[in-house]
């Protein structure tokens, strides 16, 4: 079938709408109608090559619509349930057969190969295979193939706008505090950044019930929302070294910590805010992937810190997605005042806005 697809044709180059040919679904997979598809920054990255990617390609990865049709051996949806897209994962290793669909062996190929596990494409442009199972989806377009492992089926009642977020950044955000980091409540929080991910946090952790929950973000109007969300406080970082002003506020220290920069100044700034057996996790994809981590074995020795890698929130996403949903629509989880709306045609317009810290998570929809 022919579909609107937003191509990247070379790296950094922006992203132009075009009519490309998407397959039928093969045996395991699931074409989804998609109604909204969120703007990550995972997205950006690949299209810069910070992440490898076959280009020309269509990227993509938080999807949420109508199932059209299934394939071969399909059982979990059929045509006409509402679905979000997350991650794609293998299902048969180590990890997914112990519930940890994001630490799949298979993670890379899986979601950044460009193609299906046999080699072909889903989608061409006159019949030449362009880059395609972008996360096991390619969803910036009208219509997307997943797979089985990947579609999740919502309340038919959800808004699918609203949907789109969970598939990636806000699990994250979400999963870090309550699932990788697992927040008590009554503990104090300390955010290293006010987008879409570090402020998913700060709405798991009022759901959490922490007691003291700090963003540190410089942009003043992201801060200000912060604050509306329910976290206590707002630091910006031009008034100080961050563990300064953190200490003049918990002389002992953050009990938990999560970074959502990769920036390796902020993270040892974090790491001096931790209090003794306190936990930093680290969210952030970092520029330059070979970077040295910044940390000393013997400080991490002396405080007993746990330092934890976060990939999607260690989300099931089967279990974690529908919770959210439900925190969302019983009015605990108001991911709604993170988004902004906008045309999937303005899709470059959306990226300056979201660049320029006029949105925090832009969703772009079709009609």
């Amino acid at each position: 079938m022919e579909i609107t697809a937003a191509v990247v044709h070379e790296l950094g180059a922006d992203f132009q709408l075009e009519t490309v040919t998407l397959g039928e679904p093969v045996a395991g997979e699931v074409l989804v109608a998609i109604a909204a598809v969120g703007l990550c920054h995972t997205d950006l990255a690949a299209q810069h090559g910070h992440l490898p990617f076959p280009l020309p390609g269509v990227f993509g990865h938080e999807g949420s619509g109508t199932v059209v049709s299934v394939g071969d051996g399909v059982t979990k949806v059929s045509a006409g349930d509402k679905v979000a897209l997350t991650f794609n994962s293998c299902g048969d290793c180590t990890s997914c057969r112990a519930d940890h669909p994001s630490y799949c062996l298979e993670f890379m190929p899986s979601n950044f190969g460009g193609a299906r596990p046999d080699g072909t494409s889903a989608l061409t442009i006159d019949e030449k295979a362009i880059g395609s199972n972008f996360f096991g989806q390619s969803s910036f377009a009208t219509h997307a193939i997943a797979h089985e492992r990947n579609v999740v089926k919502v309340d038919p009642a959800a808004d699918l706008a609203m949907v789109s977020p969970l598939g990636c950044g806000v699990q994250t955000g979400a999963g870090a505090v309550m699932n990788s980091l697992d927040c008590q409540a009554g503990g104090s929080l300390l955010v290293m950044g006010g987008g879409s991910v570090g402020l998913s946090a700060v709405l798991a952790a009022v759901v959490r019930e922490l007691s003291t929950i700090i963003v540190v973000e410089p942009v003043a109007k992201r801060r200000e929302l912060a604050l509306s969300l329910g976290a206590t406080h707002a630091f910006d970082p031009a008034d100080g070294p961050v563990s300064e002003q953190l200490r003049a506020l918990l002389p002992e220290g953050v009990n938990y910590i999560i970074d959502t920069t990769a920036n390796l100044a902020v993270i040892e700034q974090a790491f001096a805010s931790l209090a003794h057996r306190g936990k930093l996790g680290l969210l952030g994809v970092p520029a330059d992937p070979a970077a040295a981590f910044p940390l000393s074995l013997m400080g991490v020795q002396i405080l007993g810190a746990s330092v934890i890698g976060i990939v999607e929130g260690d989300s099931d996403p089967d279990v974690f997605i529908p919770e959210l949903i439900a925190l969302q629509q019983a009015g605990r989880f108001p991911v709604e005042k993170l988004v902004t709306i906008m045309p999937f045609s303005q899709i470059n317009e959306a990226i300056a806005v979201q660049a320029q810290g006029d949105a925090v998570k832009v969703v772009l929809v079709h009609g």
